[in-house]
């Protein structure tokens, strides 16, 4: 049965500000990325605190809410909820007022007009990447019709990156999409790429220089330096944003009535010229540049710039930024044929996969195992979101750790020189973007798939021996809370009887407690805790057991139960209260050693296992393992007196309570003394 997100996606909208506080919402493979008009009017505290929210991020000029794997679902819930229309896109608010920095800006611009084709993108890469893998290990002809055709479906993406970038950034832009998409297909249109190889060639432009560049064909006598712009980025951008520029003039002077048509004639016959002419050129030599410096920083030393890439991947990502390096990739791939920079970090996931397997291992935290170990899984995939912001950086040390994981996996991908060939997919869906398409060695594939092995490997060992304190730090802070809170509830349980017996000065019944341990009676006085040998706690017997679980003395109802285990109060059906604490100050164990099978209002009969407990790990911690069984309720009753001494076993009658009459209920039968 589909799962309903609707109340997650309320509350949601209610915390960000309401659904009249938000411009715009898309999503990602993990986030809800919403453009709020005031930021401040969202309550990030509540929203950490939600069910089925992993954490809130800002950055990019973006509030980002990360779900999961699950915000698909939760993003149409959303849709509803706000009733935006055409996919929950509306226009942005950029105007005057906009008070965020430039790189907010740039990265908001990119990630926007990536967002919406990564998934085409990715199926695109893997598609071609298992094609090229298949052909270098001779399972497919480059000649048969299977490896053309499915080449083509995995290459065409790429191929007319221009169209579909065209449209993305037409709608980041506020022009009319569809315009976009014809840029990018008049900058992809066969005639003008075969151009760029013609043979003829009418002139040199900047000859001697590193911008030389050969002249096919004019514009009305004006030099056109013609270039192959399939695959490329940044010419179809910058010439999307000037032709929004002549769109939205063209729509000031241009009558109503003649809109719908001659503004798009307006738009393109000013804006491809130009673009051919001016824009196309130098955003190709942009890009050639900084091809040019990242391939000078891999030139250095790939394993150093592999450290370096590495270890800051997920702070990219953290910062919505890394949308820039794919960028570059995009046009180092176009300008290169080959990527080395992003090539450094794909395996980067798996050293957060390593660290998160290791805390699932070492928390006591139920919550956190099971964020855990979604993350887990989802990370094996390459989305690391769940686990970075719902479980490493939370707690830092992991999250370094997961650092140095990335260094180590980035240090191996640099070693082998494995560089991409295309655009990658995440996870072990990269692998095959390492592939050659014009053959070659495996060796940088089989680099890329050992430093994944290393990536989990390492992040594993680090959290083992320096990441452990970390993971439970704050759950046992919750939980030293809630010991002291159940500590208040137990003084209370002790105190309030006696003022219950000057109300009412009527005694209990007779009763009789049995055993709730097999092990060796003796009085309550010899326990070294002051508060129950003194008796302030209530009369009663300590127990020094011999294994380790405690049941239930008599038919009840569970009064108390600590969060650690170690203490448990039961109202017998007779009116007594009692009080079984396991061993003296194990509360600082924090619940370490102890399993609590049963809760607080649940009914049990006498001889139920209430806790168990290991008795050589308490020891081994230095604690005293020695039981009083305390009646707190003792003014209720005319005297206690202890029945046996020496060795007891579970259900042994040890406790007499002697009330208004001489009859003693043992777990609901009645025997006269």
């Amino acid at each position: 049965m589909a799962k309903n997100y609707d109340n997650l996606a309320k509350t949601i909208i209610q915390d960000v500000g309401g659904k009249d506080n938000v411009n715009s919402v898309v999503h990602c493979a993990t986030r809800l990325r919403f453009k709020l008009k005031d930021e401040k009017k969202a309550n990030d505290d509540a929203l950490k605190d939600t069910d089925g929210v992993v954490t809130v991020v800002k950055a990019g000029g973006q509030y980002q809410v990360v779900i999961d794997n699950e915000v698909a679902d939760v993003y149409d819930a959303v849709l509803k909820e706000v009733g935006f229309p055409g996919g929950g896109q509306v226009p942005d608010d950029d105007g005057a007022d906009d008070d965020s920095s430039f790189i907010d800006k740039a990265v908001a611009l990119i990630s926007g007009i990536f967002t919406d084709i990564l998934a085409p993108l990715s199926a695109g890469g893997i598609i071609k990447g298992l094609v090229v893998m298949c052909a270098s290990l001779g399972w497919l002809s480059k000649t048969s019709g299977a490896y053309q055709i499915l080449y083509a479906i995995g290459d065409s993406i790429f191929f007319f990156l221009p169209v579909f970038l065209g449209f993305t950034a037409a709608r980041r832009f506020h022009m009319n999409q569809f315009i976009g998409a014809a840029i990018g297909a008049t900058l992809t249109y066969p005639s003008m790429v075969a151009l760029a190889s013609s043979k003829t060639i009418l002139s040199t432009l900047f000859k001697g220089t590193a911008f030389a560049s050969e002249v096919h064909t004019t514009f009305f006598g004006i030099p056109v330096i013609t270039m192959n712009y399939s695959s490329t980025v940044l010419p179809v951008i910058f010439t999307v944003w000037f032709a929004s520029i002549i769109e939205h003039w063209a729509k000031k002077w241009i009558p109503t009535v003649v809109q719908m048509f001659l503004v798009p004639v307006a738009t393109m016959i000013i804006a491809l010229p130009v673009a051919f002419i001016v824009i196309g050129p130098v955003m190709t030599w942009v890009g050639d540049a900084i091809g040019a410096v990242m391939q000078g920083i891999y030139n250095f030393s790939p394993i150093v710039a592999g450290i370096l890439m590495g270890a800051l991947w997920q702070v990219l990502v953290i910062f919505g930024v890394h949308w820039g390096i794919v960028a570059v990739t995009t046009a180092d791939l176009a300008a290169l044929g080959y990527d080395p920079i992003l090539a450094l970090s794909c395996m980067v996931c798996y050293a957060q996969v390593g660290v998160v397997l290791a805390m699932i291992k070492q928390t006591k935290d139920k919550k956190l195992k099971k964020t855990a170990t979604g993350a887990f899984f989802s990370g094996l995939f390459g989305v690391t979101e769940p686990a970075i912001y719902g479980v490493t950086l939370p707690r830092r040390i992991p999250f370094i750790l997961s650092y140095i994981g990335g260094a180590i996996s980035g240090a191996v991908i640099g070693a082998f020189h494995s560089v991409l060939y295309m655009l990658p997919s995440m996870g072990i869906f990269a692998i095959p973007a390492y592939a050659n398409p014009k053959g070659g060695s495996m060796t940088p594939v089989i680099g890329v798939v050992i430093a994944g092995v290393v990536a989990i490997v390492s992040g594993f060992i680090l959290q083992i021996l320096f990441g452990k304190k970390s993971v439970d730090a704050d759950y046992n802070k919750k939980q030293a809370q809630k010991v002291a809170e159940a500590a208040n509830e137990a003084t209370e349980v002790a105190n309030n009887p006696i003022v219950a017996a000057s109300e009412d000065e009527k005694l209990n019944p007779s009763t009789k407690l049995v055993s709730p341990l097999n092990g060796d009676v003796k009085p309550l006085s010899e326990i070294k805790d002051e508060v129950f040998s003194s008796g302030a706690m209530g009369q009663g017997v300590a127990i020094e057991p011999s294994e380790g679980v405690l049941h239930a003395p008599a038919d009840g109802k569970i009064a108390l139960v600590f969060p650690t285990g170690h203490v448990v109060g039961i109202n017998t059906t007779d009116g007594a209260e009692v009080l079984m604490h396991i061993g003296m100050d194990t509360v600082n164990l924090q619940g370490k050693g102890f399993k609590t099978l049963v809760q607080k209002g649940q009914e049990v009969k006498a001889g139920d296992p209430l806790v168990e407990f290991n008795i050589k790990e308490i020891k081994a911690a230095g604690y005293e393992v020695a039981t009083p069984v305390v009646v707190t309720n003792s003014k209720k009753y005319e005297s206690i007196n202890q029945v046996d001494n020496g060795t007891v076993e579970v259900g042994q009658e040890i406790l007499s309570l002697q009330g208004e009459d001489e009859k003693v209920k043992v777990s609901g039968q009645v025997q006269t003394n």
